[in-house]
């Protein structure tokens, strides 16, 4: 039987009957969204956390945050009306007494539940907010039948399994346990990778994971530092490198024109004009790049560095590299404010050279964007500034040499597979991205291991340290006061809001609404505001406003994050800033501080701020490190968020920890190299169990 009808018919798909068949076809498809198709798949859907029903815990041995099992008698028993209809219990077991809590409860529960009654309760302990009283207890704790023989207790740790809607635990296990039966669990990993680490079989870690034995330890299974855990994180690792390693091998073997240059070209030209020196840093990534140019094989480069270092200037004299080989360059950036704000910059510069620069976006009249787009297909424009409108079907480079993609975590993997098939014949452009988050070290490791990354670890002299400050919202005209005295002095200032109008759902100030209060209030101020909703010419004409001088309070979301360079602006505010994450911040915080002014960086937050909120902030208030920051923001909001890493192309990490399992990266690392060499076969067979269908988009 193909092993596609097979997994149906476990999946109990049946035909039977048309209300069978619809019925059980339900389940098949909704475990396929989880990605739940073949018998390896349930193999390593591994548990998102275990239960502990082996112990009875006392009521007074109760912490907050655990997951633990009582044995109590409800000792009172109450229904509660108001935002939600509840059932509150109290229970006892002799050592102390728990509240207990169910919202929407059904009618038989208070019946099943009612007073003298001796039940086992398995649930997380909370703790209430102190304007509660502060106490403990179980909010929809699991309930079992009451039991009179405290001893019958399960002997292993229950495990509990990522559930989609309508997929119960029990399905899952029964289904899980067949897989492990019918997959081959060949160990293919050498014993001399994982022997040194002090790893079990693969057979008996998964085995393990799924069946914890008897006397188990809980908290090492919970925290995933288990011998079983660790090996099956080292194979998510090994598998990972290994499909990067085997991307980067076959990205290598692309080939490229060699932008050699010529001497006393547009390239010299522009650096002997500058009016500035190069930092050490820039000269020694631009010597990177030009290695990278003057091969045949394609550049794949990332160049990251901390708001200001200069990676605008790099990006330009790479591009003339391009042209001085007689290709033209395309520089691709996010949003169209930030391309317009590229081309606003480069234009200047290269066409008094005679290069001629040209704008493709959007929001072009249909005349204007084919006027663009014949000069792009006749070569005659050699460096070609847009947004996506530069992958559209429509756009046609002539002599495509080298393509920037600017803040490139933001595109798609489709994207940047575009722009490679930008090139007709057998070539394909060089490609260079730009990032002005810096990349930890690990998740370089990790998700970059198939790109070079250069790093810009200098920023040019003459940048104002900017004095960051948290400020409670309530202190608002303080604030107000402190913006009417910076405009006073000459200043211009940025105030940042995260919505465009109010919302239901967040208690939060809109821009919009930002912008009226702050005209009522300082109404000898010129006060503009820019948001997404606008159309693009008319944000062009309120930044490039703002730029000139023309206003003094510029009210904006977060379209003005990257990019947006006015050294006039001294002052940057944010409100709500715990909303924000720690890069964005730091990029945000990175658009004052340009000129020769004193700058200052206002954190506005919630009186209702949590301590972890007020520490996070406290991290930028500390550091203007933008690789500090970044590590930061890695840990709390993990690699797929950070990075973009979802839409990267690159395999995530279920199981792996990038900080926590550093070791078992470098180790990983290692392996995937060496056993690449040895026998790449085997080593693309265990990359393709767990990374199987991302093959084609590692290519980008």
């Amino acid at each position: 039987m193909p092993e596609a009808q097979r997994n149906t018919a476990k999946s109990g798909v049946r035909s039977d009957s048309a209300g069978k068949t619809r019925d059980r076809v339900t389940i098949a498809e909704r475990v396929a969204k989880m990605g739940l198709i073949k018998d390896w798949d349930f193999v390593l859907h591994l548990p998102l956390r275990y239960e502990d029903e082996t112990r009875i815990t006392p009521v007074a041995g109760l912490r907050a945050s655990d997951w633990a099992q009582i044995q109590a008698t409800v000792v009172s028993s109450v229904t509660r009306a108001g935002k939600f209809f509840q059932l509150v219990l109290g229970v006892s077991d002799g050592t102390g007494t728990l509240e207990v809590r169910y919202l929407h409860f059904k009618p038989g529960l208070k019946e099943r539940l009612k007073t003298g009654t001796l039940h086992r309760f398995y649930g997380q302990v909370q703790q209430q907010p102190v304007q509660y009283g502060g106490r403990l207890q179980m909010l929809h704790p699991r309930v079992k039948e009451p039991i009179e023989d405290a001893s019958n207790l399960p002997s292993t740790l229950t495990p509990v399994y990522p559930a989609g809607e309508h997929i119960t635990q029990t399905w899952l296990r029964k289904r899980i346990d067949r897989a492990l039966l019918d997959v081959d669990l060949t160990d293919i990993v050498p014993a001399d990778f994982t022997r040194p680490l002090g790893l079990p079989r693969l057979s008996d870690a998964l085995k393990r994971l799924h069946h914890p034995l008897p006397g188990a330890d809980f908290d090492a299974y919970s925290e995933r530092r288990t011998p079983e855990w660790k090996r099956l994180k080292f194979d998510e690792l090994l598998a990972q490198q290994i499909a990067l390693r085997e991307a980067r091998n076959r990205k290598k073997s692309l080939r490229a024109p060699a932008l050699t240059g010529r001497p006393g070209g547009f390239k010299a030209k522009l650096l002997a004009a500058l009016p500035f020196e190069l930092t050490k840093a820039q000269k020694r990534v631009l010597g990177e790049i030009d290695a990278d140019l003057g091969a045949e094989s394609r550049m794949n480069r990332h160049v990251q560095g901390d708001v200001g270092c200069g990676k605008t200037i790099v990006a330009e004299v790479s591009a003339l590299q391009a042209v001085d080989s007689g290709f033209q360059a395309a520089l691709m950036a996010p949003t169209e404010i930030l391309a317009e704000q590229h081309y606003e910059k480069l234009k200047p510069l290269l066409e008094p050279l005679g290069v001629q620069t040209v704008l493709l976006t959007g929001s072009l009249k249909a005349r204007d964007k084919a006027a663009v787009q014949e000069l792009a297909a006749s070569g005659a424009a050699q460096v070609v500034i847009g947004t996506h409108a530069l992958i559209q079907d429509a756009v046609k480079f002539h002599k495509l040499g080298l393509a920037i993609v600017d803040e490139q975590h933001r595109f798609g993997v489709s994207q940047r597979l575009k722009l490679r098939e930008a090139m007709t014949g057998d070539e394909v452009p060089h490609l260079l991205m730009l990032s002005a988050t810096p990349i930890p070290r690990t998740l370089a490791m990790s998700y970059l291991a198939d790109i070079d990354v250069s790093v810009i670890d200098e920023l040019p002299p003459g940048r104002t340290p900017v004095v960051t400050t948290l400020v409670n919202m309530e202190r608002m005209d303080e604030v107000v006061a402190a913006v009417d005295r910076a405009v006073k002095a000459g200043s211009q200032v940025y105030w940042v809001c995260p919505l465009i109008e109010e919302s239901d759902k967040a208690d939060l100030t809109a821009a919009v609404m930002r912008r009226d209060a702050l005209v009522k209030a300082l109404p000898q101020c010129k006060i503009d505001i820019v948001h997404g909703a606008m159309s693009a010419d008319e944000k062009q004409t309120v930044m490039s406003r703002f730029a000139a001088g023309g206003c003094d309070i510029l009210v904006a979301t977060t379209v003005i994050e990257v990019g947006v360079d006015v050294p006039n602006a001294s002052v940057m505010i944010i409100e709500h800033a715990e909303r924000f994450g720690l890069s964005q911040l730091h990029q945000l915080r990175g658009r004052v501080g340009r000129g020769g002014k004193k700058s200052f960086c206002l954190l506005l937050y919630s009186p209702a701020l949590s301590e972890a909120g007020r520490e996070r902030l406290s991290v930028i208030r500390a550091s203007t490190d933008g690789f500090a920051i970044a590590r930061e923001d890695l840990r709390l909001r993990g690699p797929g968020e950070f990075m973009g890493a979802r839409q990267s192309g690159a395999p995530m990490l279920r199981f792996a920890d990038l900080e926590a399992d550093i070791a078992l990266l470098d180790a990983a690392r290692n392996a995937a190299q060496q056993w690449l060499a040895q026998d790449p076969a085997q080593a693309l067979k265990h990359a393709g169990r767990w990374f199987a269908g991302a093959g084609g988009f590692l290519q980008a």
